[in-house]
């Protein structure tokens, strides 16, 4: 059975973005804040096992079109994309929306592939392109908290920085309890970080 994970950064508050996200606050008004843990330098001992672990090359991913592009609507201009010509993921990346696209394929092994016929759809179409390697859940919220309805995801790991956002896209609103269960804990001055199994 393929392993399914979300690897996200949350504040205190339990928003993963702040508010009034666009092409220049694209994780959303503060949303930076809970990122410092992993843009620093030199990056603490606990900091750098975390990103290590994010950046693990996985076998597909999931993601909403919130964190794909600042775009609404209809695609009415270019867009390939926050992370240039050759993406982080190296993998197939499926992303959710209610509009028709072609694939994007880019340098590294990088391929957005659009799907509009819902999470369901999108998370059948990464366990097939996944093999026998892990599913990524990239976010944003909305995404996750489909993936968690869904029942697919197997660990959960927040890096929790010591930060209120006081808006933005909260993680767990709505969500049933999904019977988390921590397995390890990393402190470091910027987050806290912490896996879960989770035992749906």
């Amino acid at each position: 059975m393929t392993k399914t994970s979300a690897h996200l950064s949350i504040s205190l508050d339990g928003y993963i973005a702040g508010p009034r996200q666009d092409r220049e606050n694209p994780i959303g008004v503060g949303g930076l804040q809970l990122h410092q843990w992993h843009l620093a330098e030199p990056l603490h001992e606990g900091d750098a096992r975390s990103r290590e672990h994010l950046a693990m090359k996985r076998g597909a991913y999931v993601m909403g079109r919130n964190m794909f592009g600042p775009i609404r609507g209809e695609w009415d201009e270019e867009w390939r994309g926050w992370w240039g010509d050759e993406p982080p993921y190296h993998a197939p990346v499926f992303v959710l929306t209610h509009h028709d696209h072609e694939p994007i394929e880019l340098e590294g092994g990088t391929t957005f592939r659009f799907v509009t016929d819902g999470f369901d759809a999108a998370y059948a179409q990464a366990v097939a392109a996944a093999g026998d390697r892990e599913v990524l859940i990239a976010g944003g919220a909305s995404t996750v908290r489909q993936a968690f309805a869904a029942r697919v995801i197997d660990e959960l790991v927040l890096d929790v920085a010591p930060v209120l956002l006081g808006d933005g896209e909260a993680l767990f609103q709505g969500v049933e309890d999904p019977g988390l269960e921590p397995v390890e804990v990393i402190h470091s001055p910027k987050a806290t970080h912490i896996t879960y199994r989770v035992g749906r």
